[in-house]
């Protein structure tokens, strides 16, 4: 068997190029300027007007040299850049892969914001994938904003400079006389407007600005961001337009399913092929042997058909043998009883040891210990995988997909049918959720696979039970842990003996690595962390907040856990621990800042309305995670009953991720990772016994419904740092925040996520 995990943060940024795990501090080296030799001017678009385009990663400088040498004025070219007006309107493309988080409507809105453009004068556009013209083009990581805000500000300046220098010759009059507002470019002292779509063509014809990129406009010159800006897609999908990979119809389309092993690295021994190719509606029906990385095509039977219907009616009569020899035999159960066993002994390495714990905690006043655990959990995103592919009869191939990381998707494909990237033209459809599911392109792989051997395109549909059967887990855990106190109430040592999984036996699976670097680590002098490694084979993969969602769980309880303890108030013993504003990398701008973790804790605190008189069997509690660049704090307040029913009252969510782009977006964001959090929180677990995933479809994994989504009060720091991401780092904090109000609550300490194993559920 090969079976292959992805193992924190190295390999991850290896499958995305950069879209990093946060067992480590992200040092966001894709946030840099942009030269002018980054620059194209692109210039007899078809239909006329000015087309600027440019490439976000650097190695492309010399590409773009020689693509403006080969410009003639008046030839036609395909739209292939940011920014493109001519005379039917102005047109910004959306460049990042579309999951939910609403990059298509706040990547363009950087552009039009130093455009000048008014918002309703702008259509945005899905780009192509092209990363000789786009640099990397992926969701994942919360990196969207910040690794394209600084290139996507320029690309609209120097569109805007080319139109006020257009507006000035026009004129005859000096450029420091004009500004630009709303799409048009205002002559100050005559009072005379001209609209970008008349300058276009004149724009055009201009040389692209030979003296530095053009001054960006000051944050408190913003007329765009910050504001409330409903997604761009919103009026498609209230109307149910076909804008997922699920809606996907062609001419001719043929429709698939694939049936793989119960555990991972089962192959076919046989299979009722000949009875299946019987059955109305089916076209063919094969065996594929996969290539041996089950991250791209595992071993299966592929049936084709003419509807989906035919075959998912087909599939339920296949019958398959099984050869499972070599396959995962994996055990939830077991797992949990090895590592409770291994709880009250050292880790078997040391992850990080500084200052003299031992002796710090045997001249503690008071020892606390706790063991927390939590599980492994599916992405369970709503539109389970799917992608079309159609390998013509020329050797060029489509393909349709919602894949996350669409260029390694490409990649994916030409090495699975043997053929050049050039030869692959991929289209990026809108995805039905993703969560860091869709980073992984096993099921574009499978669709390839089986194309290969169609007439015509073919839609791959995955079911339910496929998407939970086959997913890349969010890896469990384990944490004995160990505090001192001091007689002054304050920490003297804290030991962490983390008990993670691995594939190979020697790194852990993805976002089962824990640095010592993560917090409360860089505020305790006297911290130890060690690590235990259990086997396993079964996929892991990034989860939302990749390590930080679980590990935020363990860490801030048991602070809660020690605050308790020493007798005091918890918001006071945060403080405490933050210390001095200060950088904690002071080589990293974008490491953990304790003066805005500080800021964020007193803003939630205060908003939540801390330290109010509560009814009995109410509580409070407080949780700050810094994750994904973002510092974010979390006050969660609940009652809960004697038959351990809970009603979560309000969450208050305060964060410090710089400007804000759009403020709708933003607070959609933050208020969809709280739900998603607290369903993971409540009951959600997938257990695996001899492999096989017990949970395959939601009457087994519940979401949260509708009617328990608590309210979500959202609060963001106007701060000046430079934009960090934010479809993650509020996710973290909820879960112990949750728990140490339910302590607070109950006086019981739950150590047990989901919390269902404990007996609570939401009423």
């Amino acid at each position: 068997m090969n079976s292959v995990n992805f193992h924190g943060d190295a390999d991850i940024r290896t499958l995305v190029a950069g879209v990093l795990g946060d067992s480590e501090r992200p040092a966001m080296p894709w946030v840099r300027p942009i030269d002018r030799r980054t620059f194209l001017r692109y210039t007899g678009v078809a239909g006329g007007g000015l087309m600027l385009a440019f490439s976000v990663g650097c190695s492309q400088a010399g590409d773009a040299a020689e693509a403006e040498e080969a410009i003639e004025p008046g030839e036609t070219f395909t739209p292939n850049g940011f920014v493109q007006i001519n005379h039917d309107g102005i047109r910004i493309y959306a460049m990042n892969p579309e999951i939910g988080q609403g990059v298509k409507t706040s990547l363009p809105m950087i552009v039009a914001e130093e455009l000048d453009a008014a918002w309703n004068d702008v259509e945005v556009v899905q780009s192509d994938i092209d990363p000789q013209r786009y640099g990397m083009q992926f969701a994942g990581g919360s990196r969207s904003v910040p690794q394209n805000w600084q290139a996507l500000r320029q690309a609209g300046a120097v569109a805007r400079k080319l139109l006020m220098s257009a507006a000035a010759i026009h004129w005859q009059v000096d450029m420091a006389e004009l500004r630009t507002e709303n799409s048009h470019v205002i002559h100050g002292p005559s009072g005379r407007q001209l609209s970008y779509l008349a300058l276009a063509d004149s724009a055009a014809r201009l040389p692209v600005p030979d003296n530095g990129a053009p001054a960006l406009k000051a944050k408190a010159d913003f007329r765009l961001l910050g504001k409330r800006i409903t997604g761009v897609d919103n009026p498609a999908l209230v109307r149910g337009e076909p804008l997922f990979a699920s809606d996907q119809q062609l001419p001719g389309m043929k429709v698939a399913t694939y049936v793989k092993g119960p555990a991972t690295g089962a192959k076919v021994r046989s299979a009722n092929l000949d009875a299946i190719r019987s059955l109305p509606g089916v076209v063919d029906a094969f065996v594929l042997t996969g290539n041996g990385n089950v991250t791209e095509l595992m071993p299966g039977v592929a049936i084709v058909g003419n509807e989906t219907w035919a075959v998912l009616s087909a599939r339920r009569q296949l019958e398959v043998e099984w050869d499972d020899q070599d396959a995962a035999k994996d055990s939830w159960q077991s797992a949990r009883e090895r590592a409770h066993a291994l709880a009250d002994e050292p880790g078997e390495r040391s992850v990080a040891d500084k200052g003299d714990v031992d002796a710090a905690m045997t001249s503690a006043e008071q020892q606390v210990e706790a063991f927390y655990e939590y599980s492994f959990v599916s992405h369970a995103q709503l539109e389970p995988q799917t992608t079309t592919v159609w390998v013509h009869d020329d050797g060029q191939v489509e393909v349709w997909s919602p894949s996350q990381t669409p260029g390694r998707a490409i990649q994916n494909v030409a090495a699975q049918l043997g053929v050049s990237t050039s030869q692959i033209k991929f289209h990026q459809l809108r995805a039905g959720g993703g969560f860091g599911r869709r980073l992984v392109n096993d099921s574009v792989c499978e669709a390839a696979a089986i194309a290969a051997k169609v007439d015509g395109p073919v839609k791959l549909q995955w079911t339910r039970e496929d998407d939970m059967a086959h997913d890349f887990f969010r890896a469990g855990g384990f944490h004995a842990l160990k505090g001192g106190l001091t007689g002054e109430g304050k920490i003297a040592g804290w030991q962490n003996h983390f008990i993670t999984f691995s594939a190979d036996g020697n790194s852990p699976v993805s976002g089962g690595a824990l640095s010592g670097n993560v917090d409360p680590g860089p505020f305790i002098d006297n911290y130890r962390l060690t690590q235990t490694m259990l086997p396993w084979h079964t996929p892991c993969g990034a989860w939302r907040a990749p390590g930080s969602n679980v590990f935020a769980f363990p860490l801030q309880c048991f602070l809660h856990e020690l605050s308790v303890a020493a007798g005091r108030d918890h918001l006071e013993f945060l403080l405490e621990l933050f210390g001095e504003p200060r950088l904690i990398d002071a080589n990293n701008p974008f490491s953990l800042h304790t003066g805005r973790a500080a800021g964020v804790v007193r803003l939630a605190a205060e908003r939540a309305g801390w330290g109010k008189s509560l009814p009995d069997g109410h509580g409070m509690g407080l949780a700050f995670y810094f994750s994904h660049a973002g510092h974010f704090a979390e006050v969660v307040e609940l009652s809960v009953d004697n038959d351990k029913r809970i009603q979560v009252h309000k969450v208050t969510v305060a964060g410090d991720v710089g400007p804000i782009v759009n403020l709708s977006g933003a607070e959609a964001q933050v208020e969809g990772s709280v739900i998603d959090a607290l369903s993971a929180l409540m009951a959600q677990e997938v257990t695996h016994e001899d492999g096989r995933v017990q949970q395959r479809n939601f009457d087994r994994y519940p979401l949260l419904r509708m009617a328990q989504s608590p309210l979500v009060d959202v609060h963001f720091v106007d701060s000046d740092y430079p934009p960090t991401g934010l479809g993650e780092p509020a996710v973290p904090p909820l879960a112990p925040a949750f728990a140490n109000a339910l302590y607070m609550a109950s006086g019981d300490w739950v150590r047990v996520m989901p919390l269902s194993r404990a007996g609570y559920r939401l009423a």
